[in-house]
Parts: structure tokens; sequence; C-alpha cells
């Protein structure tokens, strides 16, 4: 393993981020270099506006941008009003549904909410989860000096979109800013002829498209064109110097830092510079990508998926206790390699538990469960899950801070239907199968009869009911008199 000086470099390596880079030796000279003066680098990580909700699976870049900031540096968080129009093609069999400015603006003040429990927005102001995020800095600074590796400072371009340069405080930017006003010719005329299409062809996320003989539109073709330019208006308004992304982002980020060098190469007075790779010695900024892993768990399944859909970021949407679930209930293999991606314990501690065997990785799963969603919901709602699921499964209690939903008394209701008012099925049909292979509770009795009816008087008096769909999904259903 590479052994790197900077703090960053040496945290996210060592916990199992980082996958690709355009020149981490470099890079590493950089922020060590700056973390030594205390002066902020800023990078980015784009994020679209495709739900209302960011999942699990985008939780790796969040956690980068998190030990960025710890490290004393500035990180942008890129919202994609502008790119979310177009549709990002990677890993995609199928077009994108196009989404309405309305609901992206919808989704984007969704997205929003789940940063500001990882990231501080104001100066040595700890995020809500409780844990500080380092000290602002003096000075930004440009590129690493040939031969010397030396840091050479310079002021953030001033006026609109300037950013306070002594500050390692996050800061949230909409990409449609400068997206959305492009004219079209003047844009195909300045940038367009930067872009070679045979490099495009060959990008992972165009390439399999046509291998599978997939539908491909033009419009999306046209997405890491976008994303390029977006690291060429991050630079030059905010002085950005890396985009990190998964790794099904590679193709897009090194057009970014080509597209970047090769504008830098046509504002120096020479337009004919239109090479493939421009070395970082060419007398301009040095810009950087890095890339992290995209994660499967063990047994294959992708991350942030279940059985029973996406584990949202968003309490409205994954409460506290099913985040808190999701994580007890991680492979045994994955508690590990988990833990030092998603929690913020010691390195030794993380050791100490992944080496715990038999029953002993249950408590490993508790503290992943309870440290993840402390990061996301805050310590109280974590101890709080953790111990509505000891009382839930260790006691047998219906404890109170159970999911619960609320529903009008019904004149009568079948076992069946009450599993689909709970949200436990999504239709009668399914409900009938839970019941029908034994793993359907009602008040932690088994169900047998999937038909057996429930009056309005009975349902008002039982109420709130326990229901449970196997051994780790419990509502609590609420029925009250209309």
């Amino acid at each position: 393993m590479t052994e790197f000086q900077s703090r960053f470099l040496q945290e996210v390596s060592a916990r199992g981020f980082l996958y690709q880079g355009t020149d981490n030796a470099a890079l590493d000279a950089l922020l060590s270099g700056a973390e030594k003066a205390k002066t902020p680098i800023v990078c980015y990580i784009g994020f679209d506006c495709t739900a209302p909700s960011l999942h699990v699976g985008s939780l790796i870049q969040i956690m980068m941008l998190r030990h960025w900031q710890k490290a004393g540096h500035k990180p942008i968080v890129l919202m994609g009003g502008g790119t979310t129009k177009v549709g990002d093609p990677s890993g995609k069999d199928a077009s994108r549904q196009l989404l309405t400015d309305e609901k992206i603006a919808e989704n984007m003040a969704g997205i929003k909410r789940v940063f500001s429990q990882f990231l501080a927005f104001e100066d040595n102001k700890p995020s809500p989860s409780g844990r500080g995020l380092g000290e602002g800095a003096a000075v930004p600074y440009t590129e690493v000096s040939p031969g010397e590796r030396t840091l050479t400072p310079r002021p953030l371009p001033k006026g609109e979109g300037a950013i306070d340069p002594t500050s390692s405080a996050a800061v949230m930017v909409n990409n449609d800013d400068w997206l959305s006003g492009l004219n079209y010719i003047a844009f195909l005329r300045d940038y367009g002829r930067l872009f070679s299409v045979n490099r495009m062809l060959s990008m992972e996320s165009v390439k399999q498209r046509l291998e599978r003989e997939s539908h491909l539109s033009f419009l999306e073709f046209n997405y890491m064109v976008l994303q390029a330019y977006d690291f060429v208006e991050l630079n030059k308004r905010y002085g950005c110097r890396l985009q990190i992304g998964g790794s099904d982002q590679w193709g897009n980020i090194t057009q970014g830092i080509e597209l970047s060098h090769k504008c830098h190469s046509r504002e120096s007075g020479n337009p004919e510079v239109i090479r493939e790779e421009i070395p970082a010695s060419a007398g301009m900024t040095a810009l950087f990508g890095l890339t992290t892993p995209l994660l499967t768990t063990s047994s294959g399944a992708k991350m942030g998926k279940t059985a029973s859909g996406a584990v949202w970021l968003n309490a409205e949407l994954t409460s506290p206790y099913d985040y808190w679930q999701f994580w007890r209930n991680t492979e045994d293999a994955d508690v590990g390699r988990f833990l030092r991606l998603f929690t913020e314990l010691p390195m030794e501690e993380i050791r100490r538990l992944e080496a715990l065997e038999g029953a002993g990785i249950n408590e490993a799963k508790k503290m992943l469960a309870t440290e993840a969603t402390a990061l996301l919901h805050g310590r109280a709602a974590a101890d709080a899950a953790a111990e509505t699921a000891r009382k839930t499964f260790e006691e047998g209690q219906a404890a109170d801070t159970l999911p619960s939903v609320e529903v009008a008394a019904p004149d009568s209701a079948p076992a069946y239907q009450l599993f689909v008012m709970a949200g436990l099925a999504s239709s009668n049909n399914e409900a009938r199968k839970l019941i029908q292979g034994g793993g359907a509770r009602i008040n932690d009795e088994k169900v047998e009869d999937a038909t057996r009816a429930y009056s309005r008087d009975e349902l008002l008096r039982l109420s709130p009911l326990k229901l449970s769909s196997g051994k780790k999904k419990h509502i609590l259903l609420n029925v009250r008199a209309a």
C-alpha cells in the first residue's frame, strides 16, 4: 500500500475509500503541504436530483467529503439542477425519466437536508451529529511547483461566486446556475471542438449501452460534456482542484480535467493544443480526480437496496429505526469493511470488532448500526433505535419507539389487510403469501388464518397492534376512531 503523507489520503486509503486516482503522488504532495500550512484545497462531488432523497449508495461519497473537511479542506456539494435535466447514462440500460423543473427543485430541497448532518457549513461549528470538523484556514493555493513540490499561494477569484478562501466551511452550489444559461451554438463553438467523439464512444457509460444495443439518446450522450464543463466552471469560480466520484464516473472526471487543461492552453495563446493528455507540469494549475469503489455486499447485492426497496437517508422515507436495522442486518463478511467506511471508530477498535466470532459478531453489528445511525440522525436517535431493537428482540416488548402507522378504523378487516395497511406488504396477495409462509405475526402471535376478521371494536381495543414481517421488521399499527 502506498505510504501517503497527507492526513486526508492516509485516512481514506486506510479505510478503503480509494479506487482510482489521476496522480495520487502529486495530490498527496499538494495536500500534505496544504495541511501543514493550514490552507484549504477545494474539491467537489456532484449529486443529481433524481429522487427526493439520496440513498445509502451515495453515503460513501458523503463520507469522502466529511473526511476531506476534517482534514482541513473545503468541500463543495454540487447539486445537479442542470445535469438532472439531461440524465446520467452511467450504469443504466435505459434512459432516465425526464423530470420537470418543479420536480427537480422539490427533489433538491429534500437532498440538501442530508448534508448538514455530515458537513459544517459555518466555520468551526460541529455538524448536528455532534462531531467537530476542523479549523478554518488562511489562504488557498494553486499548484505544486514542478520538481520542488512547493505551494504557490494565490487569491481565489473575486466577485460573483467568490467564496471565503480562509475557511474550510462547506459550500453548496447548483450547476443549473451556469448550464441553463448556455448558448448552444456558442458552447459548441467554444467547447465542442475540444471533445473527441472517438474518445467519448470509448467511455464505459456509452460503450456498455452500444454493446447491449440499448437506446442512448443524443441528450444523454451530452451528459459527460456538461459534467466536464462543471469542473471548468468550479475551477474558475471557486479554485476547485479535485473532483471525486464513484468508479463509474472515471471517464467523466478525466474528461473534465482534460477540458480544463485544453481551455487553459487556448487562453494562454495556444489554441492549436488539443491533446488527449496534458501533463500537470505543462505550466498550468494541476487538477486531480479520485474515485471510490462501487460497493456491493459480500453476496453480490447492490449497496443500499433491500427486498423492500431503497434505504433512504431522509428520515421521512426511512425511519432512524429502519436505518439502524439495515446496518444491524449486515452480512458477517462485510462488518469490518462497513465499519471502516461508514463509521468514524478508531481503526484499532474496528480491528477488535471485526475479529469477533460466533455470537460476538452481533455486538460488532450493533456497534456498526448505532455509529452509522448516529452520524446521520444524531446520537439520541441512534441510541433510541438500539434500545427499541433490544426491547423488541431481547425482551419481546412492543416498544413505543417502533415505527408506527396511523389508520382510521375500518368496519372490519381481515388479517392480511392489516399488513397492507401497515406497509409491510404492497398488496393483498403479497400479504397472503407472507402469512402462508409463516412470517407474519400480530402482537408476537403467529398469524395462521389470513382471512381471520378483526371487527372495528376489536381493532380499537387492541390498538396499537404490533405487526411483524419475519424476525426483523416490525410496525405499530395505531387504529383510531374515524
